[in-house]
């Protein structure tokens, strides 16, 4: 618990088996009320190791894919009683380190959202981002803060906080359950008009790091932009879109 405030970390989990040890010993417990992961289906022990840790699992009978895992999170940690939910992939890529920070930003009244961007500072690279993955992510992140209006340093990272009033309040069931969730989400977040603050992380990129491959990393390039330029007709009334719909 921080400042009155109930704290709950969240782990989109997928054979997540190698991983899952580190990410969790690295979690602040102290600070930290609860951990849930939602194992989608995964063929390997990472739901019998998450149970082995005391972690509250979820499994899911199918693969729902990453939207659909989150969604799973998110409603879970709110029945749970969270006021605060810090999603937090199980693969290591993300340091846990910085769920006190993350978690210190939200509670503070200033942020309903906070990121944590692997842009800001030389974090990205040096960790290992393929360099056609950080070209595409900076002319991606140009495109959407001049469509959606706003000043971010990236939009695609999985680190991200939320309070519970934003969880509550976007319509997450209108997302895809595919990889573009996270953007679609965080338009839903920018055009209710909460407050979004970033904080630096590295990051590590490594085998058993979860990546998507280049064929699915267009798919989700022309996802990101078909939301911006959805977001923009939505602002200006020409199209509604359904993941602005509650």
């Amino acid at each position: 618990m921080m400042d009155g405030k109930r704290i709950a970390v969240v782990l989109p989990a997928y054979n997540a088996g190698k991983t899952l040890q580190q990410t969790y010993d690295e979690i602040p417990r102290d600070i930290v009320d609860d951990i849930i992961l939602t194992d989608d289906a995964s063929r390997d022990n990472t739901a019998e190791l998450a149970r082995s840790l005391g972690i509250h699992v979820i499994e899911h009978d199918t693969n729902r894919g990453y939207g659909g895992n989150q969604k799973t999170c998110y409603e879970s940690a709110l029945a749970r009683g969270a006021d605060i939910v810090i999603m937090l992939h199980p693969d290591y890529q993300y340091s846990p380190r910085l769920i006190r920070a993350m978690a210190a930003m939200l509670t503070s009244g200033h942020y309903d959202g906070v990121i944590a961007s692997r842009i800001l500072g030389k974090g990205a690279l040096q960790g290992g981002m393929p360099l056609y993955k950080y070209v595409a992510n900076r002319a991606l992140t140009l495109t959407q803060n001049i469509l959606m209006n706003a000043k971010l340093s990236e939009y695609h990272t999985g680190y991200r906080g939320w309070s519970r009033e934003v969880l509550e309040t976007i319509p997450l069931e209108q997302c895809s359950d595919d990889f573009v969730f996270d953007n679609q989400m965080l338009a839903q977040v920018i055009n209710a008009g909460f407050r979004i603050g970033e904080i630096s992380c590295p990051t590590r990129y490594f085998a058993e790091a979860s990546s998507i491959n280049f064929r699915r990393s267009v798919k989700y390039g022309l996802g990101v932009l078909k939301t911006s330029a959805s977001y923009r007709l939505n602002r200006m009334g020409i199209y509604r879109e359904k993941i602005f719909k509650k």
